[in-house]
């Protein structure tokens, strides 16, 4: 007849793991809010075509900093942020622009479609490229000619289709 003990202590093999799991335990919830406390996430809602695979090939690409903005996480695929607060949101897979009177321009082979709306923002549109990239920014915080240089390398990763053409091109023809 074997002999059944029930005894009220675990083994010390068991304490061991027990005592280190809990002390591992209570050392995250002591750092976890501190770290999580450095940096904020832009919340960003994400474009229609942000799944696209040539997002992601231009994300992988986009610098750490532009300007004087660092980079910061972003709570959606296909979009980024520097500043905190943001001073520049990025978003691929938006709408691919067509023919607007807005102004176009061209940045390292890259055409831009910029367009002023309220309180000076700017939106400038990759033109002629699926998907298309949307910026959104102040020049008043961050030139856009530092955005736009800084930015159009990974911007021209997504293929070129079309470039702009203004009236004033179509004149001299």
């Amino acid at each position: 007849m074997s002999k059944i003990s029930l005894n009220p202590e675990p083994s010390p093999k068991l304490n061991r793991k027990f005592g280190r799991t809990v002390s591992l335990v209570a050392l995250i919830s002591l750092v976890a809010p501190t770290l999580a406390s450095c940096t904020s996430i832009a919340s960003v809602d994400a474009a229609a075509d942000a799944a696209n695979p040539l997002c992601a090939e231009m994300m992988v690409v986009l610098p750490e900093v532009v300007g004087d903005a660092e980079r910061r996480q972003t709570s959606s695929q296909a979009t980024s942020a520097w500043g905190d607060p943001s001073q520049l949101v990025l978003r691929c897979g938006v709408e691919v622009p067509g023919p607007t009177t807005d102004p176009c321009v061209s940045v390292n082979n890259v055409d831009w479609i910029a367009h002023e709306g309220e309180n000076g923002i700017w939106t400038l549109t990759t033109y002629g490229r699926t998907p298309a990239t949307e910026i959104v920014m102040d020049p008043q915080v961050i030139p856009s000619s530092t955005v736009l240089a800084t930015l159009s390398d990974a911007a021209s990763r997504i293929p070129a289709e079309k470039k702009c053409v203004s009236i004033q091109k179509d004149e001299t023809l």
